[in-house]
């Protein structure tokens, strides 16, 4: 991948990390992380992944610097 490939991925997981971190706070608020304990569970999941993704990318691309 180009930098410049690298950097969009960064930014879209960046993105959807955001995204699931404000919804994990509005599963905490209502109180769902207990009542949808599976569901919060799989969220946990799907931003520990967009997250390790990104850490991925970014080294990649800081690996191709040099």
């Amino acid at each position: 991948m180009t930098e410049d490939e690298h950097r969009q991925v960064i930014d879209e997981l960046d993105e959807m990390i955001r995204d699931a971190r404000t919804l994990m706070d509005r599963f905490e608020a209502g109180g769902m992380d207990e009542a949808m304990a599976g569901d919060y569970q799989q969220l946990l999941d799907l931003h520990a992944r967009a997250v390790g993704d990104q850490n991925a990318h970014t080294m990649a691309m800081l690996a191709a610097d040099q």
